[in-house]
C-alpha cells in the first residue's frame, strides 16, 4: 500500500533512509540517587550518568531516568517491561527485599485475559511497572 503525505507524494523513498533504532523513556524521580539505586538492585545496569540523566539497561531493554519529578506525570505513567518469565523476575525482586528496602509495592503475578502473567511494581516516585511474560 502507498503512502502519502499531505500533498500526495510518496513518502516511501525518503523514510527509507529513517531506520529506527530504539525508543526509549524518560522516567521521572522524585529522589535521583535513591532511584538509580533501585533500578540497579532491581536488574538494571548504569551504562551512563551526567546532566540529570541516567541511561540504565537490562539486556535489550533501557530507558533513561531523569532528574525531574512532577506527581502527576509519575504517578499516571504506565510502563510494560516483557520479559520471559514473569515469576522468575517476581521470585528475584522478592527474595532481593525490593518492596521492604523501598518502601514501595509488589503484587503478585496474575494470569490476565489478555494472555499474559504479569504483576506490577510501583517505583520510589509512583512510576507503575507491569512485569510481564505472554503466555
Amino acid at each position: 500500500m502507498k503512502q502519502a503525505d499531505f500533498n500526495g507524494n510518496d513518502r516511501r523513498e525518503g523514510m527509507s533512509r529513517l531506520g529506527v533504532v530504539e525508543i526509549k523513556a524518560f522516567v521521572p524521580a522524585k529522589d535521583f540517587e535513591l532511584s538509580k539505586q533501585f533500578y540497579q538492585d532491581m536488574g538494571f545496569n548504569l551504562k551512563s550518568d551526567g546532566g540529570g540523566v541516567a541511561y540504565l539497561q537490562v539486556g535489550n531493554t533501557s530507558f533513561l531516568l531523569q532528574d525531574f519529578y512532577n506527581q502527576e506525570l509519575a504517578e499516571n505513567l504506565m510502563i510494560h517491561l516483557l520479559v520471559e518469565d514473569a515469576n522468575a523476575w517476581f521470585q528475584e525482586l522478592t527474595n532481593k527485599g525490593l518492596a521492604e528496602k523501598y518502601k514501595i509495592r509488589i503484587t503478585n503475578p496474575e494470569t490476565q485475559p489478555w494472555r499474559m502473567v504479569d504483576f506490577i511494581v510501583a517505583d520510589p516516585s509512583g512510576v507503575l511497572w507491569r512485569i510481564g511474560n505472554n503466555i
